[in-house]
Parts: structure tokens; C-alpha cells; sequence
């Protein structure tokens, strides 16, 4: 068959996908003005692992897997702006982590809502500024993040999802690696790098700032400065890269977590998240899981904070697999709030693939 006649295939192709696509969009549209009257969420992450899944199972190639949960999450992203524009509040500007994180999660369709610290993300959502936020919660090289545990305590909203983003650091600088003199990222950055660092810039300062894009505008003037940060921060600000893949562990990945008014509904692999305290006697914590092991609960983290309360004091984060609407979850929490002095739900979401 000739290029000319191959070309021809893919427009009629084209043209039935174009049909079809916005024939979805005009039941997407029926869908949310369902949400609205019932008042439910626009964002619904239990169906929208239900579609994920679907579309891997009847994928036969030769497109890849990923492939095809990308195109599917921007499909779904230009549904949810046709149900209800939504607004998402995320740590940083463009090339952030936590921006790209949110461009992972709800594609391209939605509104970014750039703020300066964790704090704000959960302010912006609790006074209903923006549908949801996406904070960082922990990282595979440097552990908990905790500013995030901290404002879980207080705050009334809930986990309903989490993504998963690989993170690539780049020193990223308009001065040639002998010429730096100091460093400039966020705290959590500097430890992800800290042998990398040591063994190239010994001498070089390292000044903390709250987001990674913050640090490289702070640096695009300046000479003899350097950023770490994306790659995309560093293209999104016209500031050259240096030296690429800059973190300790290849593997550099962070989860972040999607927080709203309400979590999820059960999809048959979720997780919860808890904290609890616990009175301050011998074998207290070790009481506090046995609800779990008596329940069949497997636990997939645990985590103390200090309580800021009373010295010695502390509160236990616990991540674990099931749903709170759980048959065997709904025993265990409440095996547990007899035994402790408090007890919270963080809320239960879809184990993503």
C-alpha cells in the first residue's frame, strides 16, 4: 500500500475518533450535571481507576500501556473541564514537582493554583479557593515530608487519591560548575543530593528556599549560583542545565497526595490513612496494631510526629490496605479508638497500577 493510501486510512481513522471522542464528552457533560444535583464530587478517583484499568485490559498493542494512560488521562482531563472547571492548588510554580505531579494526576484541562508553601495548598482548599490540592507527603530517598503529617493533623480534609512522580534533579545554573559558589533549593532537595553535592561543590553554601522553581529564579540573574531543580523548571525559566541527574538514588521517586472535601468511594484495592495517639503506658503502641493483625489487615507504614502538645508526646501516622467502608476495617477502627486517646481518619483511596 502506498504512503498516500496509508495517509488516508489514518484521516478516516481521525475523523470516527473525533466523533467518538466528542460523543463522549457530551455524556461526560450528562454525568456532571448528574454529580451537581446529587452534589457529588466532579473528580472521582475510584471510576477513574475503573477506566485506567478497563483500557490496559483491552489494550492489545502494539501501543504501549503508558501510552494509553496518557492519552486517557487528558481525555478525562478535558471531561472534568466540560463537567466543571476545576481549580487545583499545588506547591510551586512550572517545572515544580508538585506541579508536574498535579499535570500528571488531572492533565492539561484543569487550572493550576501555584502557592508558596503546604500551608497554603490546604488553606486554598478548605476555604474552597480550589476543588483539591496536591501536596507531597513522603520521598524514597529522604523519607516523610512533615510539614504535610503536621497539617493532616489539624485539617478537615481528606486524602481521596495519590500519584506517584519520578523525580530528576538537575543543578541547573548560568555559571560553569567550578564558577558555583552557592546553592539554592528546597531542604528536602539538599538531602536527595547531599552526597552528590559533597563530592562536586564541598564548598559551595546551600541556602534553603520553599519550592525548587523559587530556587531557580533566584538564581536566573546570578553569577556564580546555582539551582537544583527540573529540568522542566530550568527550561520553563530559560536558565541553562549544568549537570543532570544530580540526586543520590537513580530511583528518586515522591508520593504526593490528592486532598478534597471527601475521599473515595471503595474500588476493591484502596488504602487508608490514620493517625492515632496513644496513653502513655508499657506496650501501648504494641496494643494499638493488634486490631490490625486480628483483623487481617496488612500495614503498609507507619510514621510518629510529635504532638505539639506535651513533650514526649506523639501522634502515629498508619497507612493500610482496605477501605474504611471495609467489613474488617470498620472492626479494627473501632477495636482501636476504644484503646487510644484519639483517633482520625485520614481518608481511603484507589491503589493506583
Amino acid at each position: 500500500m502506498t504512503l498516500q493510501k496509508l495517509r488516508k486510512k489514518i484521516d478516516a481513522i481521525d475523523s470516527h475518533l473525533m466523533a467518538l471522542l466528542n460523543e463522549r464528552a457530551r455524556l461526560s457533560m450528562a454525568i456532571g450535571r448528574e454529580k451537581i444535583k446529587s452534589k457529588k464530587g466532579i473528580y472521582a478517583p475510584a471510576r477513574e481507576k475503573q477506566v485506567l484499568a478497563r483500557i490496559k485490559a483491552l489494550n492489545k498493542g502494539p501501543m504501549t500501556v503508558s501510552a494509553c494512560e496518557a492519552i486517557y488521562r487528558e481525555i478525562m482531563s478535558g471531561s472534568l473541564a466540560l463537567e466543571k472547571p476545576l481549580k487545583v492548588a499545588c506547591l510551586g510554580t512550572e517545572g515544580a514537582y508538585s506541579y508536574l505531579a498535579t499535570r500528571k494526576k488531572f492533565g492539561s484541562q484543569v487550572s493550576i493554583d501555584s502557592c508558596g508553601n503546604i500551608y497554603e495548598v490546604f488553606q486554598k482548599v478548605e476555604l474552597r479557593d480550589c476543588d483539591y490540592g496536591v501536596v507531597p507527603i513522603e520521598n524514597s530517598t529522604e523519607g516523610a515530608v512533615t510539614d504535610t503529617f503536621d497539617l493532616l493533623v489539624d485539617s478537615d480534609l481528606k486524602i481521596c487519591s495519590q500519584v506517584l512522580q519520578k523525580i530528576e534533579h538537575c543543578l541547573i545554573s548560568r555559571s560553569p560548575l567550578e564558577k558555583i559558589k552557592v546553592v539554592y533549593s528546597n531542604p528536602n532537595v539538599f538531602g536527595q543530593c547531599r552526597s552528590w553535592l559533597k563530592g562536586h561543590l564541598p564548598k559551595a553554601a546551600q541556602i534553603s528556599l520553599s519550592s525548587t522553581t523559587q530556587s531557580v529564579k533566584m538564581v536566573a540573574g546570578k553569577k556564580g549560583a546555582a539551582a537544583i531543580a527540573s529540568r522542566q523548571a530550568a527550561e520553563a525559566y530559560g536558565v541553562p542545565v549544568v549537570r543532570q541527574n544530580v540526586n543520590d538514588i537513580p530511583h528518586n521517586t515522591t508520593r504526593f497526595l490528592v486532598i478534597g472535601v471527601e475521599d473515595a468511594a471503595p474500588t476493591g484495592t484502596d488504602r487508608t490513612s490514620i493517625l492515632f495517639s496513644i496513653k502513655d503506658r508499657v506496650g501501648a503502641l504494641h496494643a494499638m496494631l493488634t486490631p490490625f493483625f486480628r483483623n487481617k489487615i496488612n500495614l503498609t507504614k507507619i510514621e510518629s510526629r510529635p504532638s505539639k502538645k506535651k513533650a514526649w508526646d506523639y501522634y502515629f501516622f498508619v497507612d493500610f490496605e482496605g477501605h474504611r467502608e471495609d467489613k474488617n476495617v470498620k472492626r479494627a477502627l473501632g477495636q482501636l479508638e476504644e484503646m487510644c486517646k484519639y483517633l482520625k481518619v485520614l481518608g481511603s483511596y484507589p491503589v493506583l497500577a
